[in-house]
């Protein structure tokens, strides 16, 4: 049956035959009919009102100017990988002469179906599975130039040749879907973990700007502490500087070296009550009991203090008569009384 259905002849195009010849004939439009006279070509009429002699003349072809569309059965075909595949196409013609087309060859159409495989059969062999599926459009352009060079000569012209399905064998397809699906979880991992190194850039770029803008911060509180404590150190010595002054004023007015030497022998006797509350460790003298000894040791200190004071009194200034009844004198005199 199958080699029965390949030798079997293409569809014939006449619609309802060759007509007869009456003498009088009107040819549609978009139709070509060959005429012999007496077996040998004649001419070939033209649409519209055509006469022709009885008897003598004969209409032997009828050839339609339309583009013709035949469906390429499916044929095997083996790629340049050694995959079998089932393809079957759509081929449109059109007859361009109609003397080559009835004269050229015996069947037309069934000659440029018959290319069509076979042209097939050779472009797909000369590929990979994977390319047939890219490159279908530069495969339909290769059929179509290989059939307009063999039908040149039977007056036809392929305009086009379309491949209609392509069938995988079901292994080869299982195979093709695992890839698919092997590309598609590899692209997903890619796609992951660029996700996870921008990610990871996005927070380290974040951790320096913010590494950044603290140690800024920290800087310039720094700058300010420092500042701050800049000013006050001035503003401490511009005050001690002025206590300093007033202090001189004072000590330069008169009695104001024996007032200062007062106020540091106080200093000396306080400095024992302050000792046991910085420190649990107390070294006192072995006389501490002794108030008298402390207050003659505070006033050995003061007279030791005042001794240049009044020597140097002395030489800067003129002699004059003490006076006894000064307030230095009595408060000496006080604290002598009070020791006693």
């Amino acid at each position: 049956l199958k080699h029965a259905a390949r030798l079997a002849p293409a569809p014939c195009r006449w619609n309802s035959g060759l007509p007869m010849n009456i003498g009088v004939l009107f040819v549609p439009q978009q139709e070509a009919w060959v005429v012999e006279r007496m077996g040998k070509f004649h001419r070939i009429l033209e649409p519209g009102l055509n006469f022709l002699i009885p008897l003598l003349d004969r209409i032997r072809y009828v050839q339609s100017l339309k583009e013709i569309v035949i469906n390429v059965p499916e044929q095997s075909a083996v790629t340049l990988d050694n995959v079998t595949l089932q393809i079957d196409g759509v081929l449109y013609l059109r007859v361009m002469d109609p003397y080559k087309a009835s004269y050229g060859v015996e069947d037309p159409e069934y000659a440029v179906t018959q290319l069509a495989q076979t042209t097939m059969r050779s472009e797909l062999g000369k590929l990979s599975l994977d390319r047939v599926f890219r490159e279908r459009e530069s495969l339909n352009a290769s059929i179509v130039d290989a059939i307009n060079q063999a039908s040149d000569c039977w007056g036809i012209r392929c305009l086009r040749y379309e491949i209609k399905d392509i069938h995988v064998p079901p292994r080869v397809k299982e195979s093709m879907q695992m890839q698919v699906e092997a590309e598609r979880r590899k692209r997903a991992t890619v796609l992951e973990s660029e996700g996870t190194r921008e990610s990871a850039i996005n927070v380290a770029e974040g951790q320096k700007q913010a590494q950044i803008l603290a140690s800024e911060a920290e800087k310039a509180e720094q700058i300010n502490k420092a500042a701050g404590e800049a000013n006050a150190m001035l503003v401490k010595a511009r005050a001690k500087a002025e206590a300093i002054q007033l202090l001189a004023a004072a000590l330069a007015q008169q009695h104001g070296n024996a007032a200062a030497s007062l106020s540091v022998a106080e200093q000396y006797v306080n400095a024992f009550s302050k000792i046991a509350k910085d420190s649990n460790t107390v070294l006192l003298p072995a006389n501490t009991g002794d108030v008298t000894n402390m207050v003659a040791q505070a006033l050995g200190i003061y007279t030791t203090l005042t001794k240049p004071q009044a020597v140097k009194t002395q030489d800067e200034m003129p002699p004059a008569h003490e006076d006894s009844h000064s307030p230095a004198t009595e408060m000496l005199k006080a604290e002598q009384s009070s020791s006693s």
